[in-house]
């Protein structure tokens, strides 16, 4: 007979402590896919879903880097799980991290740095996927624009650079 294969993972220390936010984000995330989309652009029906994903990575990255609440071992184990976006997270580290330099240096804080601490998702920074290789409209400081209200085509951002 072969092997019967069991497909049980071993959560890792702390987990039970994370789980309950985490299964309310993956309900709303399984009802924001089933929601109809009558009416809707077709952009329009992803929205809810990037914002959820945006969500749940923020919490996990929260937790991690800024609270420091769980180990090193839960949050590998929930970016490899896929309960975060590794690559949104390694954008808000690089930021966050720069700044606890500076801090631990005595500097004050400039304006003028690389802003993706409030980055909603990837496809707003890539150059290839907008208009005249720009970065997303939702990128540009509100005292910047020509429209007040404006919306991401992509994710729905009303708007994540870091002068806002």
């Amino acid at each position: 007979m072969p092997k019967v294969k069991t497909n049980r993972v071993k959560y890792p220390e702390g987990w039970e402590l994370i789980e309950p936010t985490l299964r309310e984000l993956q309900a709303k995330m399984r009802e924001a896919e089933n929601d109809p989309h009558d009416g809707k652009r077709k952009c329009e029906t992803l929205w809810p879903i990037f914002k959820i994903a945006h969500q749940k990575s923020r919490y996990i990255f929260d937790l991690y880097h800024r609270r420091k609440e769980i180990s090193k071992e839960l949050y590998e184990f929930c970016l490899d799980q896929g309960y975060a976006d590794r690559n949104l997270i390694a954008k808000w580290k690089k930021v966050s991290m720069l700044l606890a330099h500076l801090i631990s240096l005595a500097f004050e804080y400039s304006s003028n740095l690389p802003g993706y601490e409030r980055l909603c998702c990837l496809r707003c920074m890539q150059p290839r996927d907008h208009n005249f290789a720009t970065t997303c409209v939702c990128r540009v400081p509100k005292h910047l624009r020509e429209e007040k209200v404006i919306e991401c085509v992509h994710c729905g951002c009303k708007g994540c650079a870091s002068g806002d």
